[in-house]
């Protein structure tokens, strides 16, 4: 099976036997075929042979509910360029224990499961199936291929307690949607250094830019992507106004507690917050009772789905003019947090305008779709031990980074 499937020029499989320790395991025996040099590790040129090192076992994929173990004894080498140094060898790399097949077998598994329960699966450590991750991402970092990049989506998550987030910048184009970058923290600083990373050319080629309306992000992306066509994230500006609608219900109804008058908008917080689409029967009979009250929380679910018409506008210009009078009228209301919102509109005239322009040919929501993938990413592992592992992991994931290609695909 292995000369047929994972052969490699230069070696021979001589034998394979059952091995005592560890159990239901089956060691291959290898050598080199008479007459051939060895490569050197270094340079790749073949030398003339030095000494022989210890025999030394490389896991392989397991087979049949038995583990396999390569048992090779290594050549050194007399390179003249590097010195005297170990062989090449085809099946592994550096000081790995395992072969090349077995890492990228155990990483397919990591992309599915997490590390842990791979690890358990098929009876190996969790540093185990770290090593192999960790090889098979720098190997996709050095190949693969950036650009032509036309579309990014900008966000962030939290990994940890205290406000610690990563700054995550993804690929949305039609066809083709990866992570492209991890950053620790949610500063200028970091943000700046995916446009290092990208370099100017890959820059200048960049046609749309969807991220949320923090201002230095707005200026990051000013200054570094000035063709861009920037686009605001719709999904936080509608999260924002519902965020002032809560705070609208949730004040009013401490207000009507204090005066001891009877609790109108008890339980009434999702029948205000939800899409009128999606209420259930009970909740659209306890709406159609709130509106017939003259409350705040009224007046501003009003001007919530009032606003919600905006995103029906096929021209720019005539949306610029509904969210002209959207803002005119919402102050007027005498709401605070409506009035928040409205100010919000009216700095970021301009990009929210930008949503149209590129309306049907970019989608802010695939963002918030990858997002939840990075987030399932943490929660099936309960976490990582550092920023650093979780960035490999999310590029592991989302990255659709290159793989080594193998000579037998084993199932």
């Amino acid at each position: 099976m292995l000369n047929r499937c994972y052969r490699h020029p230069g070696f021979v499989y001589t034998q394979a036997r059952f091995r005592p320790e560890p159990a239901n395991a089956i060691e291959v025996a290898v050598r080199s075929r008479q007459g051939s040099k060895p490569y050197c590790s270094g340079c790749g040129r073949r030398c003339k042979g030095y000494d022989r090192l210890p025999p030394r076992c490389f896991e392989f994929i397991p087979r049949w509910g038995f583990a396999v173990f390569f048992r090779y004894v290594r050549h050194r080498v007399d390179c003249p360029q590097c010195g005297v140094c170990a062989e090449f060898l085809p099946w592994a790399e550096g000081k790995h224990t395992s072969t090349n097949a077995y890492m990228q077998f155990l990483a397919g598994w990591a992309r599915k499961l997490s590390w842990l329960e791979v690890a358990r699966q098929f009876h190996t450590s969790r540093d185990k199936v770290y090593r192999p991750v960790e090889w098979i991402v720098a190997f996709g970092l050095a190949h693969r291929r950036l650009g032509p990049i036309k579309a990014i989506g900008v966000d962030e998550i939290a990994y940890s307690r205290g406000h610690k987030y990563l700054t995550l910048v993804y690929q949305i184009e039609q066809g083709m949607t990866r992570l492209l970058w991890v950053g620790k923290e949610r500063t200028v600083k970091t943000f700046e250094g995916f446009f290092t990373m990208l370099g100017q050319e890959l820059c200048a080629g960049i046609e749309f830019v969807c991220s949320e309306m923090w201002r230095p992000c707005i200026r990051v992306i000013r200054e570094r992507c000035s063709q861009a066509v920037h686009i605001p994230d719709r999904f936080h500006i509608v999260a924002r106004m519902n965020e002032a609608l809560d705070d609208v219900r949730a004040g009013e109804a401490r207000a009507l507690a204090r005066k001891g008058k009877a609790p109108l908008l008890k339980k009434s917080r999702w029948c205000i917050l939800k899409r009128p689409g999606n209420l259930t029967v009970d909740q659209k009979g306890r709406l159609q009772e709130l509106l017939r009250r003259n409350l705040r929380s009224v007046r501003a679910y009003l001007l919530k789905e009032d606003f919600q018409q905006l995103w029906a506008y096929q021209s720019p210009a005539w949306a610029g003019k509904f969210l002209d009078a959207w803002c005119t009228t919402a102050p007027r209301s005498r709401i605070e947090p409506m009035k928040k919102i409205a100010r919000m509109c009216r700095r970021h005239r301009e990009l929210i305008l930008n949503w149209f322009q590129a309306k049907g040919r970019i989608s802010n929501g695939v963002v918030e779709g990858l997002n939840n993938k990075a987030k399932l990413t943490m929660r099936k592992s309960y976490g990582f031990r550092s920023p650093e592992i979780l960035e490999m992991a999310l590029l592991h994931v989302l990255g659709k980074l290159p793989e080594p290609k193998l000579a037998h695909e084993f199932y």
